[in-house]
């Protein structure tokens, strides 16, 4: 590989341990050249070489391996000079969020900072951003809350709801106006050239007008929110990778319908370190924060950030159960309903 097309590989994320591993893989398939993917479609790809774009087709063994934006791959040309995407490079780091089936389904790869995005309109909801937050740390990839539609809410608004959710989530919060292009300056210190940021948060949030505003020109088809409710109508239908002006990209992604993390228990204490931190002071070791005499965490957190910790956790074991397990669970749930049923026919005289 040519020092001058590392150098563009490079600008857009290329890793050295990336770069040997294709670059090796590549000397085997006669034209193979490394590209990112920028964009996923049905029967198309859409791939960045650091200096152009490219549509290719997908060649029939990767057909099913779960190309994600942000996959480092290989296009290889045929006979016909037609391009095909031939092999994609195992992922540094990948986002995953479960469907309501327990099924995982990666979001992004090969990213190194998260911009969690929040409107400051009703769109704000922190219960929602801590769950992003932990879609984030199973990833092992950093965090920055950003609260959009700072203009809407005035300045005053918005430093107060900034700086109550910094100390709660404990991690950066940023409270801009998505349209104004000093907010692309605010940011720019979070994103480092050869670094990848995605954009995550709700529809109606103020992403793809973030991104335009980062990349300096509309490049993203953007959309009000219903008056009603103030929610999006989804303008953004898919995923998509740009290079940023200055070094690095940033990706877009359309609001997620399903918000279920694909959490482990290091993922979960991470996101929730004061409560982690507060069941230490807890008198009893086993404590479960839920009605223990003496439970530092329900004195010292917040009550829906709690429970969300609650919900968090049951979801996490419920996706570590087994099919056995479940089965089981099952049984004993149809014999509580028998038994209150049952006591329920004694109370009345049946």
């Amino acid at each position: 590989m040519q020092q001058q097309e590392l150098a563009r590989l490079q600008a857009i994320g290329l890793t050295p341990i990336t770069g040997q591993a294709l670059a090796a893989r590549a000397a085997e398939l006669p034209g193979a050249r490394i590209a990112r993917l920028v964009a996923v479609h049905r029967e198309t790809c859409v791939v960045h070489d650091g200096s152009t774009t490219a549509s290719v087709r997908v060649h029939a063994h990767l057909a099913r391996a779960g190309l994600i934006v942000g996959d480092w791959v290989l296009v290889q040309p045929d006979a016909f000079g037609a391009s095909w995407l031939v092999a994609r490079a195992a992922p540094a780091t990948q986002i995953v969020r479960r469907d309501a089936d327990g099924r995982r389904h990666g979001v992004v790869s090969n990213i190194d900072l998260a911009f969690v995005v929040m409107g400051l309109d009703g769109d704000f909801n922190p219960r929602r951003a801590e769950r992003f937050l932990a879609l984030v740390a199973a990833a092992g990839v950093r965090s920055v809350v950003v609260l959009t539609k700072r203009d809407w809410a005035g300045e005053a608004v918005a430093e107060d709801e900034a700086d109550a959710l910094r100390g709660r989530l404990q991690v950066a919060v940023e409270a801009v106006n998505a349209l104004d292009p000093a907010t692309a300056t605010r940011l720019q210190p979070y994103i480092r050239a050869g670094q990848t940021a995605v954009l995550l948060g709700s529809s109606g949030a103020g992403k793809s007008t973030l991104t335009n505003t980062l990349l300096g020109g509309a490049v993203q088809d953007t959309g009000a929110v219903r008056a009603a409710d103030d929610r999006g109508r989804h303008t953004t239908t898919h995923r998509a990778l740009f290079p940023l002006p200055g070094g690095g990209c940033v990706i877009d992604t359309p609001g997620l319908r399903t918000l279920r993390p694909d959490l482990d228990a290091a993922a979960l204490g991470a996101s929730f370190a004061d409560v982690e931190a507060l069941a230490a002071q807890c008198r009893f070791r086993d404590c479960r924060h839920q009605g223990e005499p003496g439970c530092a965490v329900r004195a010292g957190a917040a009550s829906d950030r709690l429970a969300n910790w609650h919900k968090l956790g049951r979801e996490l074991r419920r996706d570590a159960m087994t099919a056995l397990d479940r089965q089981r669970q099952l049984v004993e749930w149809k014999a509580c309903s028998r038994g209150a049923r049952q006591r329920m026919r004694l109370k009345r005289g049946d």
